[in-house]
Protein backbone atom coordinates (compact mmCIF):
# COMPACT_ATOMS: atom_id res chain seq x y z
CA UNK A 1 0.00 0.00 0.00
CA UNK A 2 1.05 3.78 -0.72
CA UNK A 3 0.49 6.74 1.46
CA UNK A 4 1.62 10.41 0.84
CA UNK A 5 1.98 12.70 3.68
CA UNK A 6 0.82 16.06 2.52
CA UNK A 7 2.52 19.20 3.42
CA UNK A 8 4.47 17.85 6.27
CA UNK A 9 7.01 19.79 8.69
CA UNK A 10 10.04 17.44 7.62
CA UNK A 11 12.17 17.35 10.24
CA UNK A 12 15.78 15.15 9.77
CA UNK A 13 19.14 16.60 10.12
CA UNK A 14 20.98 13.92 8.93
CA UNK A 15 19.73 15.16 5.38
CA UNK A 16 19.38 18.96 6.19
CA UNK A 17 16.12 18.78 6.19
CA UNK A 18 13.84 21.08 8.20
CA UNK A 19 10.67 22.50 5.98
CA UNK A 20 7.45 22.02 4.64
CA UNK A 21 7.29 19.14 1.82
CA UNK A 22 5.21 15.96 0.81
CA UNK A 23 6.64 12.83 1.62
CA UNK A 24 5.42 9.39 -0.43
CA UNK A 25 5.59 6.28 0.60
CA UNK A 26 5.30 2.97 -0.97
CA UNK A 27 5.51 -0.62 0.62
CA UNK A 28 8.03 -0.60 2.83
CA UNK A 29 10.18 2.73 1.61
CA UNK A 30 9.87 6.25 0.84
CA UNK A 31 10.23 6.48 -2.58
CA UNK A 32 10.17 10.29 -2.63
CA UNK A 33 10.18 13.53 -0.82
CA UNK A 34 9.55 16.83 -2.47
CA UNK A 35 7.00 19.19 -3.16
CA UNK A 36 3.91 19.22 -5.00
CA UNK A 37 3.94 15.68 -5.14
CA UNK A 38 0.75 13.93 -7.34
CA UNK A 39 -0.76 10.81 -5.79
CA UNK A 40 -2.11 8.05 -8.34
CA UNK A 41 -5.39 6.62 -7.61
CA UNK A 42 -4.24 3.86 -5.27
CA UNK A 43 -2.43 6.08 -2.53
CA UNK A 44 -3.69 6.90 0.66
CA UNK A 45 -3.83 10.70 1.16
CA UNK A 46 -2.38 12.15 4.39
CA UNK A 47 -3.21 15.85 5.30
CA UNK A 48 -0.64 16.67 7.49
CA UNK A 49 -0.21 20.40 7.38
CA UNK A 50 0.92 21.69 10.72
CA UNK A 51 2.28 18.50 11.81
CA UNK A 52 6.08 17.36 12.18
CA UNK A 53 7.28 14.52 10.70
CA UNK A 54 9.95 12.53 11.98
CA UNK A 55 12.51 9.18 11.42
CA UNK A 56 10.61 6.99 13.33
CA UNK A 57 10.92 7.37 17.63
CA UNK A 58 13.62 5.31 18.93
CA UNK A 59 13.50 4.09 22.91
CA UNK A 60 16.37 2.11 23.57
CA UNK A 61 16.01 1.18 27.03
CA UNK A 62 12.27 -0.50 28.12
CA UNK A 63 10.95 -3.69 30.03
CA UNK A 64 8.40 -5.54 28.58
CA UNK A 65 8.27 -8.26 31.28
CA UNK A 66 8.23 -11.14 29.07
CA UNK A 67 8.60 -14.15 29.40
CA UNK A 68 7.75 -14.27 33.13
CA UNK A 69 5.95 -11.14 34.11
CA UNK A 70 3.36 -11.13 31.97
CA UNK A 71 0.92 -10.00 34.23
CA UNK A 72 2.64 -6.83 34.68
CA UNK A 73 3.04 -6.16 30.39
CA UNK A 74 3.61 -8.93 27.03
CA UNK A 75 5.68 -7.96 24.12
CA UNK A 76 2.59 -7.21 22.35
CA UNK A 77 0.97 -5.01 24.62
CA UNK A 78 4.12 -2.87 25.37
CA UNK A 79 4.44 -2.49 21.65
CA UNK A 80 1.21 -1.46 21.57
CA UNK A 81 1.88 1.02 24.09
CA UNK A 82 5.15 2.04 22.17
CA UNK A 83 3.60 2.67 18.85
CA UNK A 84 1.02 4.74 20.49
CA UNK A 85 3.60 7.45 22.48
CA UNK A 86 5.27 7.71 18.52
CA UNK A 87 7.99 4.60 18.40
CA UNK A 88 8.52 2.42 15.45
CA UNK A 89 11.48 0.79 17.52
CA UNK A 90 12.49 -0.42 21.26
CA UNK A 91 15.12 -2.08 22.88
CA UNK A 92 14.13 -4.43 25.23
CA UNK A 93 15.86 -5.05 28.67
CA UNK A 94 16.71 -8.64 29.46
CA UNK A 95 15.70 -8.88 33.46
CA UNK A 96 12.76 -11.17 32.75
CA UNK A 97 12.38 -14.56 33.83
CA UNK A 98 14.51 -16.68 32.66
CA UNK A 99 16.41 -13.76 32.04
CA UNK A 100 17.62 -13.18 28.18
CA UNK A 101 21.07 -14.55 28.39
CA UNK A 102 21.29 -16.52 25.49
CA UNK A 103 20.25 -17.00 21.82
CA UNK A 104 17.47 -18.95 22.34
CA UNK A 105 15.59 -15.89 24.78
CA UNK A 106 16.45 -13.70 22.01
CA UNK A 107 15.22 -15.89 19.01
CA UNK A 108 11.93 -16.13 21.86
CA UNK A 109 11.51 -12.28 21.75
CA UNK A 110 12.22 -11.41 17.92
CA UNK A 111 9.45 -13.95 17.28
CA UNK A 112 6.98 -12.89 19.88
CA UNK A 113 7.47 -9.47 18.38
CA UNK A 114 6.61 -10.51 14.57
CA UNK A 115 3.20 -12.04 16.58
CA UNK A 116 2.63 -8.86 17.83
CA UNK A 117 3.05 -7.00 14.72
CA UNK A 118 3.24 -3.20 15.97
CA UNK A 119 6.75 -2.07 16.14
CA UNK A 120 10.17 -2.93 15.76
CA UNK A 121 11.90 -4.96 18.73
CA UNK A 122 15.32 -5.09 19.24
CA UNK A 123 16.52 -7.26 21.83
CA UNK A 124 19.34 -6.34 25.05
CA UNK A 125 20.64 -9.49 26.09
CA UNK A 126 22.28 -9.52 29.34
CA UNK A 127 26.27 -9.20 30.31
CA UNK A 128 26.13 -12.44 33.13
CA UNK A 129 24.63 -15.10 33.49
CA UNK A 130 21.15 -14.89 34.90
CA UNK A 131 22.31 -11.27 35.73
CA UNK A 132 23.89 -12.24 38.50
CA UNK A 133 27.43 -11.09 37.73
CA UNK A 134 29.08 -14.45 38.36
CA UNK A 135 29.76 -15.57 34.75
CA UNK A 136 29.89 -14.28 31.18
CA UNK A 137 26.23 -14.73 29.75
CA UNK A 138 26.51 -16.54 25.77
CA UNK A 139 27.43 -13.28 24.41
CA UNK A 140 28.68 -14.84 20.93
CA UNK A 141 25.25 -16.79 20.58
CA UNK A 142 23.18 -13.60 21.29
CA UNK A 143 25.12 -11.55 18.87
CA UNK A 144 24.17 -14.11 16.26
CA UNK A 145 20.64 -14.48 16.66
CA UNK A 146 20.22 -10.63 16.65
CA UNK A 147 20.86 -9.05 19.95
CA UNK A 148 21.65 -5.07 19.87
CA UNK A 149 23.71 -4.74 22.85
CA UNK A 150 23.93 -6.46 26.46
CA UNK A 151 23.31 -4.69 30.08
CA UNK A 152 22.59 -6.38 33.68
CA UNK A 153 19.80 -3.53 33.70
CA UNK A 154 18.48 -4.02 37.01
CA UNK A 155 21.29 -4.58 39.06
CA UNK A 156 24.60 -3.98 37.77
CA UNK A 157 27.52 -5.92 37.67
CA UNK A 158 28.84 -5.43 41.22
CA UNK A 159 32.42 -6.73 40.53
CA UNK A 160 34.90 -4.23 38.69
CA UNK A 161 36.68 -7.28 37.47
CA UNK A 162 33.47 -9.17 35.52
CA UNK A 163 32.60 -5.92 34.21
CA UNK A 164 36.41 -5.85 32.56
CA UNK A 165 35.76 -9.08 31.30
CA UNK A 166 32.28 -8.88 29.98
CA UNK A 167 33.11 -5.43 28.62
CA UNK A 168 36.62 -6.83 27.08
CA UNK A 169 34.03 -9.83 25.17
CA UNK A 170 31.75 -7.41 24.33
CA UNK A 171 34.05 -4.99 22.36
CA UNK A 172 34.77 -8.14 20.04
CA UNK A 173 31.30 -8.00 18.13
CA UNK A 174 30.71 -3.93 17.71
CA UNK A 175 28.32 -3.67 20.51
CA UNK A 176 28.02 -1.33 23.33
CA UNK A 177 27.72 -2.49 26.90
CA UNK A 178 24.91 -0.41 29.00
CA UNK A 179 25.73 0.14 32.69
CA UNK A 180 23.48 0.30 35.27
CA UNK A 181 25.51 2.41 37.45
CA UNK A 182 24.64 1.37 40.87
CA UNK A 183 27.11 0.19 43.70
CA UNK A 184 24.84 -1.75 46.13
CA UNK A 185 27.34 -2.05 49.24
CA UNK A 186 26.21 1.89 49.12
CA UNK A 187 22.41 1.94 47.90
CA UNK A 188 21.44 -1.15 50.01
CA UNK A 189 17.99 -0.81 51.73
CA UNK A 190 17.45 3.10 50.15
CA UNK A 191 14.25 4.00 48.14
CA UNK A 192 14.48 7.39 48.00
CA UNK A 193 17.38 9.90 47.45
CA UNK A 194 19.54 10.25 50.64
CA UNK A 195 18.90 13.97 51.45
CA UNK A 196 16.32 16.58 52.16
CA UNK A 197 13.74 13.94 50.79
CA UNK A 198 14.82 10.79 52.72
CA UNK A 199 15.44 13.16 55.39
CA UNK A 200 11.79 15.12 55.74
CA UNK A 201 9.95 11.51 54.97
CA UNK A 202 11.75 9.36 57.65
CA UNK A 203 13.17 6.73 55.02
CA UNK A 204 16.13 5.14 54.09
CA UNK A 205 18.30 7.32 51.70
CA UNK A 206 19.93 6.09 48.42
CA UNK A 207 22.89 8.64 48.04
CA UNK A 208 23.90 10.27 44.28
CA UNK A 209 27.76 8.58 45.10
CA UNK A 210 26.02 4.80 44.79
CA UNK A 211 25.43 5.89 41.09
CA UNK A 212 28.59 8.13 40.44
CA UNK A 213 31.12 6.17 41.21
CA UNK A 214 30.24 3.21 38.97
CA UNK A 215 29.59 5.61 36.58
CA UNK A 216 33.45 6.45 37.27
CA UNK A 217 34.21 2.67 37.46
CA UNK A 218 33.18 1.43 33.98
CA UNK A 219 34.70 4.85 32.23
CA UNK A 220 37.98 3.55 33.51
CA UNK A 221 37.11 -0.18 32.36
CA UNK A 222 35.92 1.46 29.08
CA UNK A 223 39.21 3.27 29.00
CA UNK A 224 40.84 0.37 29.69
CA UNK A 225 39.28 -2.58 27.20
CA UNK A 226 38.54 0.00 24.14
CA UNK A 227 34.97 -1.65 24.38
CA UNK A 228 32.12 1.02 24.08
CA UNK A 229 30.30 1.96 27.18
CA UNK A 230 26.39 3.71 27.59
CA UNK A 231 25.54 5.10 30.55
CA UNK A 232 21.82 3.88 31.22
CA UNK A 233 18.94 6.40 32.89
CA UNK A 234 21.71 9.36 34.21
CA UNK A 235 20.30 11.14 37.19
CA UNK A 236 22.59 13.37 39.06
CA UNK A 237 24.83 16.59 37.47
CA UNK A 238 27.84 15.02 38.66
CA UNK A 239 27.49 11.68 37.08
CA UNK A 240 26.87 13.70 33.89
CA UNK A 241 29.95 15.65 34.68
CA UNK A 242 32.16 12.21 34.58
CA UNK A 243 30.59 11.63 31.04
CA UNK A 244 31.15 14.78 29.45
CA UNK A 245 34.85 14.61 30.71
CA UNK A 246 35.22 11.06 29.18
CA UNK A 247 33.82 12.59 26.10
CA UNK A 248 36.34 15.38 25.68
CA UNK A 249 39.05 12.85 26.31
CA UNK A 250 37.57 10.98 23.03
CA UNK A 251 36.45 8.06 24.78
CA UNK A 252 33.20 5.60 23.17
CA UNK A 253 30.94 7.02 25.97
CA UNK A 254 27.58 7.33 25.98
CA UNK A 255 24.96 8.40 27.88
CA UNK A 256 20.76 8.59 28.55
CA UNK A 257 18.07 10.22 30.64
CA UNK A 258 14.69 9.41 31.48
CA UNK A 259 11.39 12.20 31.39
CA UNK A 260 11.10 11.99 35.21
CA UNK A 261 14.83 12.40 35.74
CA UNK A 262 14.33 15.95 33.59
CA UNK A 263 10.76 16.55 34.99
CA UNK A 264 10.87 15.42 38.41
CA UNK A 265 12.86 15.83 41.26
CA UNK A 266 12.92 15.03 44.92
CA UNK A 267 10.46 17.64 46.67
CA UNK A 268 7.73 16.09 44.19
CA UNK A 269 7.50 13.29 46.45
CA UNK A 270 5.39 14.71 49.20
CA UNK A 271 3.43 12.57 52.36
CA UNK A 272 0.76 11.24 50.41
CA UNK A 273 3.45 8.86 49.15
CA UNK A 274 2.74 8.31 45.77
CA UNK A 275 4.94 5.31 44.77
CA UNK A 276 4.67 5.98 40.85
CA UNK A 277 7.61 8.54 42.01
CA UNK A 278 9.50 5.46 43.46
CA UNK A 279 11.92 5.06 40.62
CA UNK A 280 15.67 3.28 40.44
CA UNK A 281 17.76 5.40 40.23
CA UNK A 282 15.52 7.81 42.68
CA UNK A 283 14.30 10.74 41.84
CA UNK A 284 17.21 13.59 42.69
CA UNK A 285 17.42 17.31 43.69
CA UNK A 286 16.26 19.97 41.92
CA UNK A 287 19.92 21.37 40.74
CA UNK A 288 20.04 17.44 39.29
CA UNK A 289 17.20 17.98 37.24
CA UNK A 290 18.05 20.98 35.51
CA UNK A 291 21.95 20.64 35.01
CA UNK A 292 20.36 16.79 33.15
CA UNK A 293 17.96 19.64 30.72
CA UNK A 294 20.91 21.70 30.16
CA UNK A 295 22.86 18.14 29.27
CA UNK A 296 20.42 16.84 26.79
CA UNK A 297 19.88 20.74 25.39
CA UNK A 298 23.96 20.80 25.12
CA UNK A 299 24.64 17.31 23.42
CA UNK A 300 26.19 16.05 26.86
CA UNK A 301 23.41 13.39 26.87
CA UNK A 302 22.75 11.12 24.15
CA UNK A 303 18.97 10.19 24.37
CA UNK A 304 15.96 10.11 26.05
CA UNK A 305 14.86 6.73 26.94
CA UNK A 306 11.77 6.27 29.34
CA UNK A 307 12.99 2.80 31.65
CA UNK A 308 9.56 1.91 30.94
CA UNK A 309 8.79 0.14 34.19
CA UNK A 310 5.28 -1.47 34.27
CA UNK A 311 4.05 -3.01 37.15
CA UNK A 312 0.58 -4.38 38.77
CA UNK A 313 -1.92 -2.41 41.07
CA UNK A 314 -1.00 -4.54 43.76
CA UNK A 315 3.08 -3.69 43.72
CA UNK A 316 2.46 0.03 43.75
CA UNK A 317 -0.28 -0.11 45.66
CA UNK A 318 1.82 -0.28 49.05
CA UNK A 319 3.88 1.13 51.30
CA UNK A 320 6.70 3.01 49.77
CA UNK A 321 9.00 0.85 51.46
CA UNK A 322 7.73 -2.55 49.34
CA UNK A 323 6.36 -0.70 46.74
CA UNK A 324 8.80 -1.49 43.78
CA UNK A 325 10.56 1.06 41.63
CA UNK A 326 9.73 2.38 38.25
CA UNK A 327 6.95 3.78 36.55
CA UNK A 328 5.59 3.94 32.84
CA UNK A 329 6.96 5.76 30.70
CA UNK A 330 6.13 5.07 26.78
CA UNK A 331 2.59 7.00 26.03
CA UNK A 332 4.24 10.32 28.04
CA UNK A 333 7.64 10.49 26.90
CA UNK A 334 6.98 12.74 23.59
CA UNK A 335 4.21 14.58 24.85
CA UNK A 336 6.59 15.67 28.19
CA UNK A 337 9.30 16.36 25.68
CA UNK A 338 7.07 18.59 23.37
CA UNK A 339 5.34 20.22 26.59
CA UNK A 340 8.09 21.22 28.68
CA UNK A 341 11.17 21.83 26.14
CA UNK A 342 10.09 21.91 22.66
CA UNK A 343 7.11 24.12 22.27
CA UNK A 344 8.57 26.67 24.74
CA UNK A 345 11.57 26.94 22.48
CA UNK A 346 14.25 25.71 24.63
CA UNK A 347 14.65 22.63 22.31
CA UNK A 348 14.61 22.54 18.64
CA UNK A 349 12.88 20.38 16.48
CA UNK A 350 16.28 19.10 15.08
CA UNK A 351 17.45 18.15 18.46
CA UNK A 352 14.52 16.21 19.24
CA UNK A 353 14.72 14.37 16.06
CA UNK A 354 18.79 13.40 17.11
CA UNK A 355 17.71 12.38 20.99
CA UNK A 356 14.78 10.23 20.23
CA UNK A 357 15.18 8.79 17.00
CA UNK A 358 18.61 9.38 15.32
CA UNK A 359 20.97 8.78 18.36
CA UNK A 360 19.65 5.53 19.46
CA UNK A 361 19.55 3.97 16.32
CA UNK A 362 23.39 5.01 16.36
CA UNK A 363 24.14 3.42 19.93
CA UNK A 364 22.33 0.16 18.82
CA UNK A 365 23.82 0.43 15.07
CA UNK A 366 20.70 -0.04 13.66
CA UNK A 367 20.63 0.90 10.06
CA UNK A 368 19.82 4.87 9.65
CA UNK A 369 16.42 5.65 8.99
CA UNK A 370 16.45 8.98 7.04
CA UNK A 371 13.42 11.07 5.55
CA UNK A 372 14.84 10.24 2.03
CA UNK A 373 13.66 8.16 -1.01
CA UNK A 374 15.65 5.16 -0.65
CA UNK A 375 15.12 4.75 3.05
CA UNK A 376 12.73 2.49 4.86
CA UNK A 377 9.47 3.99 5.89
CA UNK A 378 9.72 3.80 10.04
CA UNK A 379 7.94 7.32 10.31
CA UNK A 380 6.52 9.59 13.06
CA UNK A 381 4.27 12.24 12.41
CA UNK A 382 3.66 14.70 15.33
CA UNK A 383 0.48 16.93 15.75
CA UNK A 384 1.89 19.63 18.27
CA UNK A 385 -1.94 21.37 18.89
CA UNK A 386 -3.10 18.23 20.91
CA UNK A 387 -3.88 18.69 24.21
CA UNK A 388 -5.15 16.27 26.91
CA UNK A 389 -4.96 14.85 30.17
CA UNK A 390 -2.82 11.56 31.74
CA UNK A 391 -5.22 9.20 32.63
CA UNK A 392 -5.17 5.32 33.06
CA UNK A 393 -7.96 5.13 30.22
CA UNK A 394 -5.19 7.01 28.18
CA UNK A 395 -2.58 4.37 28.80
CA UNK A 396 -3.11 1.49 26.54
CA UNK A 397 -0.21 -0.74 28.37
CA UNK A 398 -1.15 -3.64 30.69
CA UNK A 399 0.16 -1.74 33.67
CA UNK A 400 -0.78 2.35 34.60
CA UNK A 401 1.64 2.81 37.25
CA UNK A 402 2.80 6.14 35.15
CA UNK A 403 4.41 8.74 37.15
CA UNK A 404 3.03 11.67 35.64
CA UNK A 405 -1.23 10.52 36.14
CA UNK A 406 -3.50 13.70 36.14
CA UNK A 407 -0.89 16.34 34.26
CA UNK A 408 -2.03 17.86 31.33
CA UNK A 409 0.10 17.76 28.23
CA UNK A 410 0.54 19.01 24.50
CA UNK A 411 1.71 17.63 21.64
CA UNK A 412 1.10 13.32 20.90
CA UNK A 413 2.01 11.27 17.71
CA UNK A 414 -1.13 11.16 15.21
CA UNK A 415 0.29 8.59 13.29
CA UNK A 416 3.09 5.89 12.73
CA UNK A 417 4.56 3.99 10.04
CA UNK A 418 6.31 1.13 11.02
CA UNK A 419 8.14 -0.48 7.67
CA UNK A 420 5.62 1.59 5.46
CA UNK A 421 2.89 -0.12 7.41
CA UNK A 422 0.20 2.64 9.21
CA UNK A 423 -0.06 1.25 13.01
CA UNK A 424 -0.96 4.45 14.57
CA UNK A 425 -3.47 6.99 12.48
CA UNK A 426 -5.09 10.16 14.11
CA UNK A 427 -3.88 8.80 17.83
CA UNK A 428 -5.33 5.66 17.04
CA UNK A 429 -3.93 2.45 16.95
CA UNK A 430 -4.72 0.44 13.76
CA UNK A 431 -4.55 -3.19 15.16
CA UNK A 432 -6.95 -4.66 17.74
CA UNK A 433 -5.57 -6.67 20.78
CA UNK A 434 -5.23 -10.43 20.41
CA UNK A 435 -7.51 -12.45 22.57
Amino acid sequence: MSFLLKGAHVVDPQVSLDGVCDVLIDKDCIVQVGEHIEPDEVTEVIDAQGKYLLPGLVDMHVHFRDPGFEYKETIETGTRAAVHGGFTDVATMPNTSPVIDNGAEIRYEYERARDADMCHVRPIGALTHGEKGEALAEIGDMVMEGACAFSDDGHGVQSAGMMRTCMEYVSQFDRVAIAHCEDESLTANGVINEGRASTRLGMFGWPALGEELEIYRDIELCRLTGCPLHIAHISTAKGLELVRAAKAEGLPVTCEVTPHHLFLNEEDITDEYNTNLKMNPPLRTPADALALQEGLLDGSIDCLVTDHAPHAAHEKDCEWEIAYFGTVGLETSLPLMLTNLVLSGKMSWSKLAEVMSINPRRILRLEPVTIAAGSQADLTLIDPSTTFEVTKDYLVGRSKNSAFLGYTLSGSASDVFVSGVQKLASGKLVTKLSE
